[in-house]
């Protein structure tokens, strides 16, 4: 999986790609419109995050490119690339619980608090992309 060399982009399953980690100086794009709502972006190699709507959405450190990021009724669920492991935290449910998954393996059940923030480690090696999905526990 590459970089996102435009910062931002609509998938054709109808998901967004976003995010550059090689990017020695942060860049950013804001106002990237999806499915009614604006998508802002800042990226490079120490941190990216995306917001919707000027709210959190995701942040990762270091920085990563995420791709097929989807977020449905029960969770999110996105593919994820950088060159060293990462830190990634996503905007879920408050006060919610939810099954956390890399690679379709199990890794835990984690509950957010008031915030509703979803904290996740991720060990990544450059060129080897990692599916992270977190569904929300009944």
């Amino acid at each position: 999986m590459p970089v996102i060399e435009e910062l931002i982009r609509t998938e054709e399953d109808g998901s967004i790609s976003f995010g550059n980690y090689k990017l020695a100086q942060k860049a950013k794009k804001s106002d990237f419109e999806h499915q009614g709502d604006l998508y802002k972006v800042k990226t490079c190699r120490e941190i990216t995050k995306l917001e919707r709507n000027d709210m959190f959405v995701y942040e990762s450190v270091p920085g990563t490119a995420a791709e097929h990021f989807k977020v449905f009724d029960e969770g999110v669920e996105f593919f994820v690339e950088g060159d060293q492991d990462a830190q990634i935290t996503v905007q879920m449910e408050n006060d919610s619980e939810y099954e956390v998954y890399v690679n379709d393996a199990a890794v835990g059940s984690m509950k957010t608090n008031m915030s509703g923030k979803l904290s996740v480690s991720v060990e990544l090696e450059d060129g080897n992309a990692v599916k992270v999905s977190a569904v929300r526990r009944a």
